[in-house]
């Protein structure tokens, strides 16, 4: 797993351990949980740290999003409608064109194959659109 950025001399894999840690709570436990996910599943990823503090998973183009609110951790696949979810885990932003996301309440169990096989899927889609 790559870093890339910097911001305020952190790197962005610092600034999602400041997240992550800043939450105290299960949305940090969950974000911790789904980044070591998308980190087995999809080892070369880079981690950014975007639009004033949302981690990015990045590889030939951004696989997912790791958004916190208050009542749920959301993971947004930036071209999540044209990923296959044979286990239905997209539970989110389901009417756009582009994009899908998975909700996580407290606690959710995550399908943890399930979840990296998309990020999987992420990848491969990312890099055959580069390779045109």
């Amino acid at each position: 797993m790559q870093d890339g950025g910097v911001q305020d001399g952190k790197s962005a894999s610092e600034l999602i351990d400041g997240r992550i840690k800043e939450l105290g709570d299960w949305r940090g436990e969950t974000l911790a949980r789904l980044r070591a996910l998308i980190r087995e599943a999809a080892p070369e990823a880079v981690e950014t740290w975007k639009w004033r503090g949302v981690p990015v998973w990045e590889d030939a183009g951004m696989i997912c999003t790791g958004e916190t609110y208050k009542t749920v951790v959301k993971l947004t696949f930036a071209r999540g409608a044209a990923l296959p979810d044979p286990k239905k885990l997209f539970n989110s932003s389901l009417e756009g064109n582009t994009r899908r996301a998975i909700d996580f309440e407290e606690g959710d169990t995550i399908d943890a194959d399930a979840l990296k096989a998309l990020v999987r899927e992420a990848v491969a889609l990312n890099k055959s659109k580069t390779k045109r």
